[in-house]
């Protein structure tokens, strides 16, 4: 059973997600703080090039299954052209203005 989006408990968290699965670069690219980073599997990644190839070249989606930490931890179901399904983790860190400085993610 998955989560739907507008029920994310964390506003950053949601608009993440909401433009990840409408395939929304500059939203998505807003969403960030100057400077963030991001890890994949436990490996820093370079975020534009990472985002570019596991995102949006490769048409991403996610289906959220659960969410803990005030909703900046998520288990959901990501699909991509490059990989199909698997069942990945997600946290996510925010600044003050609500701007996301840092997402790690990796396979549950």
């Amino acid at each position: 059973m998955t989560i739907q989006i507008t029920r994310l408990s964390d506003p950053a968290v949601r608009a993440f997600v909401t433009a990840v699965n409408n395939h929304d670069r500059e939203g998505f690219m807003a969403l960030l703080a100057p400077g963030a980073t991001m890890a994949d599997d436990g490996t820093e990644r370079d975020l534009a090039d990472w985002t570019d190839r596991e995102i949006f070249s490769s048409h991403g989606h996610m289906e959220v299954e659960n969410e803990s930490d005030g909703g900046r931890r998520l288990v959901a179901r990501y699909s991509n052209d490059m990989y199909g399904e698997m069942r990945t983790t997600w946290s996510f860190t925010v600044d003050d203005e609500g701007r996301i400085t840092r997402f790690e993610t990796g396979q549950a």
